[in-house]
Order: C-alpha cells, then structure tokens, then sequence
C-alpha cells in the first residue's frame, strides 16, 4: 500500500553544506527503500513530501523525528494513495531562489514559506504547483 507523508522541520543547522548533506544522504538511501519525494528548503524551514510503502514512509518519518538535524517536526498531512505525485525523484529540491512570490502569497500571507501558518493541504498544494512551475532541482 502506497501512502504519502508531508511534514514540517526546522534545521539545526541552516548552512547550505548542511542541506546538501541531508539530499545527498536522501538520494543514496530512499531509492532502497522505494521512498520519492520532493523537499523545500527556506527560512531554515524544511516541507517535504515522502511516498512510498506504508512501513518505510513511517520507518522514515520516525528516523526524521529523532534527527538532531531536525527540530519542531510537525506532522501536516498523511493519506494513503493510489500513485505517487512525485515518483520521479528519489528526492527532488525546490530551488527558493527562483521561486515567484506570488506563487508563495498564493498559499500563505506572506511571501516567505511557513508551513506551520498554513494547513498540511495547502502546503501539498504549494508543492504541487512548485512542481508544475518548474521550480523544482536535483531529480535525481
């Protein structure tokens, strides 16, 4: 059974260095797992979306929560589904610099990501549009 998790964290350490890390460890190890996914990164604030089978998203979810690279991780969204959204990447990265800010007041009151201000929906519907603009980097 297929399910997709969306969660919110913020970064211990918000260095660029940091945050490849977390991709590059991501893009080694989801693909054994079956996991894809998409991450957002601004603000020291990370949204990612997770798929893949019921035990390793929740395996990956508990992994995520005790972190020490994370902190605050906020559950926003969980559903099973009948395909993935983001099966294309075994992690992909929304590139916040090149993102339009009227794509992020579409969503939020502000031109800044903050998924903890907006529902786990209207976080997935930021991360659905994000795909289809293109603004999404690292497929692989």
């Amino acid at each position: 059974m297929l399910v997709r998790l969306l969660y919110a964290s913020r970064a211990i350490d918000p260095r660029p260095e940091a945050i490849e890390d977390i991709l590059a460890k991501s893009r080694l190890s989801n693909p054994t797992c079956g996991i894809t996914g998409i991450l957002c990164y601004g603000g020291g604030i990370f949204l990612q979306a997770i798929e893949g089978g019921r035990m390793a998203v929740s395996d990956l979810y508990g992994h995520i929560q005790r972190d020490p690279r994370h902190k605050d991780v906020l559950l926003l969204h969980y559903e099973e589904i009948l395909e993935r959204r983001f099966g294309g990447w075994t992690m992909g990265q929304v590139n916040m610099s090149k993102i339009n800010t009227s794509i992020l007041l579409k969503y939020s009151e502000k031109p800044e990501l903050d998924p903890y201000a907006v529902s786990g929906q209207v976080s997935l519907a930021l991360l659905e549009e994000l795909m289809a603009t293109a603004s999404i980097i690292g497929r692989s």
